[in-house]
């Protein structure tokens, strides 16, 4: 399922930890220089598929990375995933609790990107 990209608020610090904990993710958040599939991931990486998904899905959930819809001339689709930050920050918060920070990148969306936006949400409506 495409979750669509919105101003998401900072995930708890164990998320962030607990999921950068896992080698497997921490090449996959390096590898995304550029919007790429699962598929295109999988092979750079070389990490099985279904590990794949799995792993995307847990950055995703930890708001380290994005998914993108894109459309295709025939109008088929497919999900690219992209790197959602440009640095993170594991601090201690007045509370002496850990706290998670995430700068994200500056979102100057072109018209292609609106239309994936609008169809990322219309397919979650239905």
């Amino acid at each position: 399922m495409v979750r669509p990209p919105s101003d998401v608020p900072d995930p708890e610090a164990e998320t962030v930890l607990d999921t950068l904990g896992d080698k497997r993710a921490r090449t996959i958040i390096e590898a995304l220089s550029e919007p790429q599939t699962a598929t295109e991931l999988s092979e750079h990486c070389d990490i099985p598929l279904s590990t794949m998904y799995r792993k995307l899905d847990q950055l995703v959930d930890a708001s380290l990375l994005s998914e993108q819809t894109q459309i295709k001339r025939n109008g088929q689709h497919t999900t690219r995933y992209v790197r959602n930050f440009e640095r993170l920050t594991i601090g201690v918060s007045d509370e002496e609790s850990l706290h998670a920070s995430i700068d994200r990148p500056d979102k100057a969306e072109t018209a292609d990107q609106r239309l994936e936006e609008l169809w990322a949400q219309i397919r979650e409506e239905t």
